[in-house]
C-alpha cells in the first residue's frame, strides 16, 4: 500500500530509508532491519499424515485453537544474515528485550547499530526505559540509530521480504500448536537459510522512486 496523491511525510522516510540502503557494508555500523508478524496456534483434533512428497496434510479441518504469539524478525541484508524469535506478546517490553538482545549479545562490539523498521507505537526508545533501569536503557538507546519506514510502505523493510519467505518455506500450510513448536520451526529455518542464502541485493534507488512513484512528490511551485 503506498499514499494515492503527493505525500512530503512518505518521500521523506522513504528516500532516508532508500539511502541507508544505498550503504556500503560496515561492521562499525550494520544496518539491520526489523519487522514483526501476529501467528495463532492451532493444535489438531486428529494427527495428521504426510504425502509421499513429504507435505503435511490434514483429515478434516477441524483444530483447537491455542492461543496466539508474535514473531520477531531480524536481518542484516548485507551480512544474509537473519534471525527469527517468537514470543507471548508485542508489547513495549517485548520488543525492548529484542533490542537489547540485538545490542548487547549479536552486535556487542557495534559503534551504532542502524536499524530500519516501522513507526509501530511500541518501536521507541521511550519502550527501554519502560523495561529497564535508566542507566541500561540510555545505554541501548545510544547505539541505536533508528529509521523508519513510511506509514503504508512496510514493502521498504527488508525484514518484511524475509517474513514473507518464512510464510512460505516454513509456516504455510501448516498448524503449530505452540510457542515452543514454533520457536524450533523458526531456529531450523533462519539456521538453514543462513547457511544458503548470501545477502539480499536491494536495487531500488531513490533515483527510481522520483520516476517510478513521480506521483506521490509534492508539487513544488517556484
Amino acid at each position: 500500500m503506498i499514499p494515492p496523491e503527493q505525500s512530503s511525510a512518505f518521500v521523506a522516510a522513504m528516500e532516508n530509508v532508500l539511502e541507508v540502503y544505498s550503504w556500503p557494508y560496515n561492521e562499525d555500523y550494520p544496518v539491520i532491519c526489523m519487522d514483526e508478524k501476529p501467528v495463532q496456534f492451532f493444535a489438531d483434533t486428529r494427527k495428521g499424515f504426510r504425502s509421499r512428497r513429504n507435505a503435511a496434510g490434514y483429515y478434516d479441518h477441524e483444530y483447537i485453537k491455542n492461543g496466539n504469539g508474535c514473531i520477531f524478525m531480524f536481518t542484516e541484508p548485507l551480512q544474509g544474515w537473519r534471525y527469527a524469535d517468537a514470543q507471548e506478546h508485542r508489547t513495549k517490553i517485548d520488543w525492548a528485550k529484542q533490542i537489547a538482545w540485538l545490542v548487547e549479545d549479536q552486535y556487542p562490539r557495534a559503534k551504532k547499530i542502524v536499524l530500519v523498521m516501522d513507526n509501530l507505537n511500541i518501536h521507541s526508545v521511550a519502550s527501554l526505559y519502560d523495561a529497564f533501569e535508566p542507566k541500561r536503557a540510555f545505554e541501548i538507546a545510544n547505539r541505536l540509530e533508528i529509521h523508519y519506514t513510511p506509514k503504508h510502505g512496510s514493502w521498504l523493510n527488508i525484514a518484511e521480504i524475509e517474513l514473507s519467505a518464512l510464510g512460505r518455506q516454513c509456516l504455510e500450510s501448516r498448524r503449530i500448536a505452540s510457542l515452543e513448536l514454533l520457536r524450533k520451526e523458526l531456529k531450523f529455518w533462519f539456521v538453514d537459510r543462513n547457511k544458503k542464502q548470501r545477502g539480499i541485493d536491494w536495487h531500488f534507488t531513490t533515483d527510481d522512486a522520483r520516476i517510478k512513484l513521480k506521483r506521490l512528490y509534492p508539487i513544488v511551485n517556484f
